[in-house]
C-alpha cells in the first residue's frame, strides 16, 4: 500500500532555476561528446594529429579531478558561489577553446572546460538537495539524468553539423550564449543559505588526489595502446597511482575538512552505492563504446547513421529514468530499481554476445534499447539513495564521490576492453588472412570503415566477420561486472525516502533567504 504524504509545491520561480540546472548538466554532458566528430578536423587544422587523444583525455582528467573538490567546497562555501564559479570557468574555457591557434592551446583550454564541466555535473545534482525534499527529488532528478542520454546522441550530431557547415570552432562557441544566460539566471534567482562554518582547505588531500587520478587515468588510457602493459612507463604510472592513493587516504584521515571524509565509509549505503557506481561505470561505458563502430564496420553505415542507430539507448534511458523516478517518489522506497536495472543490463550483454553479422539491425537496436532501459533504472536512483543517507552538510561530498568513482570506472572499463579487443582483433586477423593476400594498409589496427569498403569482397568479408567475432565474446567478459552489481545491490539498505524540508527552506536558517524568482 502506497504511503500518503504531504505533497511539496515548488515555490514561485523554481521553474527558471530548474531549467538552468538542466541546461548546465546538458552543457557539461555535451562537451564530452560534441568534439568527437569534429576532432579529425580540429587536429588536422592545428597540425596535431599525434596529440588527438589528449584533446579528449584533458577534459576527462580535469572533470574527474574537479568533481570531489566542487562537492566538498559546495558543502563548505555554499553551492551558489561554486555553481557560478563552475559556469564561469566552463564559459571561459569554451571561449578560449574556439580561439585556439595550436594543438597545445586546444588541449589546455579543453582542460579548463573540464574544470568547469566537472563542477556542473556534480553541483546540478547536489543543488537539487537544497531545492527539493528527498521524497519528491527523484521526479526532478530524472530529467537531469536524461541530459546524459540526450548528449550522447545529440553531441556527435551537433559537432558534425557545425564542423561541416560552419566551423569546428563553433563546437566551443555554441556554449557562450547559453552559458551566459544560465549564469544570469543563477546570479539573480539562485539564492541559497550559505554555511556559517569556518574551514581549512585540504591542500595535501587535493594534491595527492590529483596525482592519483592523473596516474590512474593515464595508466588505463595508455596501457595496451601507447605502451605495453608491462612497459616501464605503465608500471611506473601504476605504482605512482597506488602510492598517491595511500598518501591521499593518510591525508584524509588527518585533515580537519577532508575532501572525502573517512566517516562516509562507515555509511553502508554510501559504500554500496559508490561500489555500484564504479561497477556500472566499468560495465556500461565498456559495453556501449564500441556499438557505433560496430554499425559502421559490420553493417557499413556512415558515422552519422550509426549515431542515429544509438537513439534507442537514449529512449530506453528516458523511459525508465522517468518511470523509476515517479515510482520511487510515490512509494518512498528505491532498492528494487537498481537490481532490476542491473539484471536487465546483464541480460542485454548476453544478447550482445550472440550477435551475428547477418543479424537484422532492428534486433541490435532493440538490444541497445534494453541496455538504455537498464541504465535508466540505476543512475539517478543511486544518487538519490546516497543523498538520502547523509546529512545536508555532506550531500555535495557524497554526490561528488559517487560521480567521481563512476568516472574512474568508465575510464577503466573503456581502456581495458579497448586493449582486449585490439589484441583479439589483431591475433584473429593474422590467423585468418591468407599469407599471399596484400593488405591496403601497413598496420592492421589502422583499418577504418572507408578503407574496409574499398577492399576486395573476399578480404572485406574476412575483416567483417573477424571484427564481429573479436568483439562479441567480450560482452560475456563484461557480464560478471553487472552480475556482481546485482549481488551487491541486494545488500543496499532500502531506507525510506524521508519527507524532509530542504536546508534552504528551514525557517531557522540564517544568512541569505530564499529568492527563486529570476525577475
Amino acid at each position: 500500500m502506497t504511503e500518503q504524504y504531504e505533497k511539496w509545491v515548488p515555490p514561485e520561480g523554481f521553474k527558471w532555476i530548474y531549467a538552468s540546472l538542466l541546461i548546465s548538466m546538458l552543457l557539461a554532458a555535451l562537451d564530452q561528446t560534441i568534439v568527437s566528430t569534429a576532432l579529425p578536423t580540429m587536429v588536422g587544422e592545428l597540425n596535431g594529429v599525434s596529440y588527438m587523444a589528449w584533446v579528449i583525455t584533458s577534459y576527462i582528467l580535469a572533470s574527474t579531478i574537479s568533481m570531489p573538490i566542487y562537492g566538498k567546497l559546495g558543502d563548505l562555501m555554499g553551492r551558489r558561489v561554486m555553481m557560478l564559479s563552475a559556469l564561469s570557468i566552463f564559459v571561459l574555457g569554451s571561449a578560449l577553446g574556439g580561439f585556439s591557434q595550436n594543438i597545445e592551446q586546444l588541449i589546455a583550454f579543453r582542460g579548463l572546460q573540464g574544470l568547469g564541466g566537472g563542477g556542473l555535473m556534480v553541483l546540478t545534482q547536489a543543488t537539487m538537495a537544497d531545492l527539493v525534499p528527498i521524497r519528491e527529488r527523484s521526479k526532478y532528478m530524472a530529467p537531469i539524468g536524461m541530459m546524459f542520454a540526450i548528449a550522447s546522441i545529440a553531441g556527435p550530431l551537433i559537432g558534425g553539423y557545425l564542423t561541416d557547415y560552419v566551423s569546428w570552432r563553433w563546437t566551443f562557441w555554441i556554449n557562450l550564449p547559453i552559458g551566459i544566460t544560465v549564469i544570469a539566471i543563477c546570479w539573480k534567482g539562485l539564492k541559497l543559505n550559505k554555511p556559517n562554518t569556518e574551514f581549512t582547505l585540504d591542500i595535501f588531500g587535493i594534491v595527492t588526489m590529483i596525482i592519483a587520478v592523473c596516474c590512474l587515468t593515464l595508466f588505463f588510457s595508455w596501457g595496451g595502446t601507447n605502451y605495453a602493459w608491462a612497459s616501464v612507463q605503465i608500471i611506473s604510472l601504476g605504482l605512482s597511482a597506488v602510492i598517491a592513493s595511500i598518501l591521499f587516504l593518510f591525508a584524509e584521515s588527518r585533515a580537519k575538512d577532508p575532501i572525502i571524509p573517512m566517516s562516509l565509509f562507515k555509511n553502508t549505503t554510501f559504500n554500496i552505492t559508490t561500489m555500484l557506481g564504479l561497477l556500472v561505470g566499468i560495465g556500461m561505458f565498456a559495453s556501449i563504446a564500441y556499438m557505433p563502430t560496430y554499425f559502421q564496420m559490420v553493417y557499413g553505415y556512415s558515422a552519422i547513421v550509426s549515431g542515429y542507430l544509438m537513439i534507442p539507448m537514449m529512449l530506453g534511458i528516458i523511459f525508465t529514468i522517468n518511470l523509476t523516478g515517479q515510482l520511487a517518489s510515490k512509494q518512498g522506497y528505491y532498492k528494487k530499481y537498481p537490481i532490476i536495472g542491473l539484471c536487465l543490463c546483464s541480460l542485454t550483454l548476453f544478447l550482445f554476445s550472440t550477435l551475428r553479422v547477418d543479424q537484422p539491425v532492428a534486433v541490435v537496436c532493440f538490444y541497445i534499447f534494453m541496455m538504455g532501459a537498464g541504465m535508466g533504472c540505476i543512475f539517478q536512483i543511486l544518487i538519490l539513495a546516497v543523498q538520502n543517507s547523509v546529512p545536508f552538510d555532506e550531500v555535495g561530498t557524497a554526490t561528488s564521490a559517487n560521480s567521481f568513482f563512476r568516472e574512474i570506472g568508465a575510464t577503466m572499463g573503456i581502456a581495458v576492453v579497448g586493449s582486449l579487443f585490439s589484441a583479439r582483433l589483431t591475433s584473429m586477423l593474422l590467423e585468418r588472412l591468407p599469407t599471399d593476400m596484400v593488405l591496403p594498409i601497413e598496420d592492421i589496427q589502422s583499418i577504418t570503415p572507408a578503407i574496409l569498403r574499398d577492399m576486395p569482397e573476399a578480404m572485406q568479408d574476412i575483416f567483417i566477420h573477424t571484427y564481429a567475432d573479436a568483439l562479441t565474446p567480450i560482452f560475456l567478459y563484461i557480464m560478471p561486472v553487472f552480475l556482481c552489481g546485482v549481488v551487491l545491490a541486494c545488500f543496499l539498505p532500502n531506507n525510506k525516502l524521508e519527507q524532509k524540508t530542504p536546508a534552504m527552506q528551514e525557517p531557522e536558517a540564517s544568512e541569505e533567504q530564499v529568492e527563486l524568482s529570476p525577475g
